[in-house]
């Protein structure tokens, strides 16, 4: 993608994006509803018309072209299945149009209920289906295609926790055994975490920041990021700057002890006003080098896990994972440590301060990505 837009009228939904995508790879578009990752889904796919800017597959400028001729498979949030044809005429009923030669069908419907562990299913009707089925015949459909891309929109929303869970360790095996280029729309950071090669956050028709999930995950480069990679979701506190160097800057605020946080700071000033961002699993009731004090609201136990929601001294909600064996109580005053390199900064704009020292974790990531095959 160069410079991709489209707009309606003098509405802008998605602006100039540029993107590319190599084989092999499972890239996931994620952002909250509205911010264009569907209509930029359906670009890719053919069926939205591009404002401006090319769009490339496999090198074939594809403005114009039909859906049909694109080399895509859509998977789409509703099954769209034919109910009075079986499982097998609705997975072959993509091939049958193309005239393909009715032994290529019966092979490529077998192979694709193969891998999808669907031989059973293939007399039933989509009605006599569970929900996580018959989202198994619509990938089985966009498999018999041998498309040069798969597109899947938002393809888990319809179903349970669980199904949701197990149809998500399938797609991923899927993508791991094709070897396929995968493109996955979803609001649902958890999915993009568990699933994505890459992840691609948008707002508002921008792209905010593109990376690997524990990438976006530790080195969010803005404050939407930021809130948005996690679940819980990061916290958010104002702190004051008092001291800033190359080395780090401290701020401090009511009801924090004054703490360094190791960010490059040469562009700050004391007395700046700056927010601080912690993740929730990330504060602890035990000994750290930083503490904030704050008044419980609400626990809600989970059996493995304890959220708590407080207030700061300032007013701002914070949010605490804290052990299952946590002993908190709604109304008691409790204090908070956290480790002064789990912490981010922002500045007014929204920006991040960059780190002063990449996580290992992150590193070992970067590191591993440029030596093993795509999609593994």
């Amino acid at each position: 993608m160069r410079g991709l837009r489209k707009s309606f009228g003098p509405i802008n939904i998605i602006n100039s994006i540029d993107l590319e995508i190599p084989h092999g790879e499972l890239v996931v578009f994620v952002g909250p509803s509205g911010c264009g990752k569907s209509t930029l889904l359906r670009m890719i796919a053919g069926l939205e018309d591009i404002t401006d800017g090319e769009l490339r597959i496999g090198g074939v400028l594809c403005n114009g072209l039909a859906p049909k001729d694109r080399g895509i498979a859509m998977v789409f949030q509703s099954y769209a299945l034919y109910p009075h044809k079986s499982v097998y005429d609705n997975m072959a009923f993509g091939l049958k149009i193309t005239k393909a030669p009715k032994q290529q069908i019966e092979s490529k419907v077998r192979e694709a209920a193969r891998i999808l562990q669907m031989e059973h299913l293939l007399d039933r009707r989509p009605g006599q289906l569970s929900g996580g089925q018959r989202q198994r015949v619509a990938i089985g459909r966009a498999i018999v295609r041998n498309p040069q891309i798969f597109l899947f929109d938002e393809p888990l929303s319809n179903l349970d926790a669980a199904l949701r869970v197990s149809t998500r360790a399938e797609i991923a095996k899927l993508h791991a055994d094709l070897n396929a280029t995968m493109i996955y729309v979803t609001h649902d950071q958890v999915e993009a975490m568990t699933l994505a090669d890459r992840i691609v956050v948008l707002e508002a028709g921008n792209v905010r920041q593109i990376g690997m999930p524990l990438e976006l995950y530790h080195l969010p480069e803005t404050i939407f990021v930021a809130g948005f990679i996690g679940s819980p979701r990061m916290n958010f506190l104002e702190v004051d700057v008092a001291e800033a160097s190359a080395e780090g800057v401290t701020v401090s605020q009511a009801g924090l002890d004054a703490v360094s946080i190791p960010v490059k700071g040469d562009e700050v000033r004391q007395g700046d006003r700056l927010v601080l961002g912690i993740r929730p699993e990330h504060l602890r009731t035990g000994v750290a080098a930083a503490c904030l004090d704050v008044t419980v609201q609400l626990v809600e136990r989970l059996g493995h896990e304890t959220i708590v929601q407080t207030v700061a001294p300032g007013g701002q909600a914070i949010t605490g994972l804290l052990g299952g064996e946590a002993m908190v109580s709604a109304g008691q005053g409790l204090t908070l440590h956290f480790a002064p390199e789990n912490a981010h900064l922002f500045r007014e704009d929204g920006q991040a301060l960059r780190r002063r020292i990449v996580p290992e974790i992150v590193a070992m990531t970067r590191a591993s990505r440029t030596v093993a095959p795509a999609g593994l």
